[in-house]
């Protein structure tokens, strides 16, 4: 069995980005991918963020949540994420200040 890698196209938000992955995680690479791709086109239609790198983040909190959720993480974790999450949605409306600092 062999350890080389290939080079695996995906598409996210109508930009093909190369990414290296063994033969053998390729469908799940693609099925992050795709989940990723959805997740950000979701936001993106919204029509409340602007730019990919705040969708971007947005997906990943999103994302960072829901396996949270799933995998039953600690409850302040989860309140704290909850938190940040309402700060950025605040902050990256139009005329706001981000402030991550400690609430």
């Amino acid at each position: 069995m062999s350890n080389s890698s290939e080079t695996i196209g995906v598409d996210i938000l109508g930009k093909e980005y190369r990414i290296a992955c063994p033969p053998a995680a390729r469908q799940d690479l693609e099925r992050a991918a795709n989940l990723l791709n959805s997740r950000m086109e979701d936001i993106k239609s919204q029509g409340k963020l602007y730019g990919t790198e705040r969708v971007a983040i947005m997906a990943a909190l999103n994302l960072a949540h829901d396996l949270l959720n799933a995998t039953g993480g600690s409850q302040t974790l989860q309140s704290q994420l909850g938190e940040m999450n309402t700060k950025i949605e605040n902050a990256l409306t139009p005329d706001k200040q981000l402030d991550l600092g400690d609430s």
